[in-house]
């Protein structure tokens, strides 16, 4: 049984909106505007090369395909050939290699997909998605790194809606010269 795990980069107040800088967002880029230090950046590779399959949303998975196809070093090598589904009803022929695509029937097939795999099934991004999988009680563990900073407005990684979660707090640290942190949670 593959493990679900959503990685995501949070401001203090839950925003998680354009934190690369490729959207129209009025703060867009903002997580580069800290440090997250050799050992913030080394825990970005080591989730991503622990990672068996990559599962986005459309919005992620076109960022993602935009940007990555083009890079090089590990992280790039690693994304670009790793298993890759993308949930979306839009998307029908993707070109970005070894992606596939679900479009109905979203909460069984990834149960299905959790079921088919050995290893971690990593989600990057992709709040419509991750709000879909809190609600069908599909998230193993959350992995989130809570930047330093209030945005105060902006697309909030848990939408009003979602039914209690209880979880268990499995690890917290502090990362770079910027004070970011990583916080862990796993179902309780």
């Amino acid at each position: 049984m593959g493990k679900l795990v959503v990685t995501e980069f949070v401001s203090v107040d839950g925003v998680f909106e354009d934190p690369g800088g490729s959207e129209d967002y009025e703060h867009g880029g903002w997580t580069f505007e800290y440090d997250r230090g050799d050992e913030g950046n080394r825990f970005k590779l080591d989730e991503l090369l622990a990672a068996e399959v990559h599962l986005l949303g459309r919005i992620t998975y076109e960022g993602f395909a935009k940007a990555w196809p083009s890079r090089e070093g590990e992280f790039a090598d690693r994304l670009n050939n790793d298993r890759k589904v993308v949930v979306s009803t839009t998307l029908t022929d993707p070109d970005w290699q070894n992606t596939t695509v679900i479009a109905e029937d979203v909460a069984g097939q990834i149960a299905e997909l959790k079921a088919d795999t050995a290893g971690v099934i990593l989600v990057a991004g992709s709040g419509t998605l991750v709000g879909t999988l809190l609600e069908h009680d599909l998230v193993d563990e959350l992995r989130l790194m809570v930047f330093p900073t209030i945005l105060g407005r902006g697309r909030r990684l848990f939408p009003d809606g979602i039914d209690r979660r209880k979880l268990r707090l499995a690890e917290a640290r502090t990362v770079g010269p910027d004070g970011v942190q990583i916080h862990t949670y796993e179902r309780a």
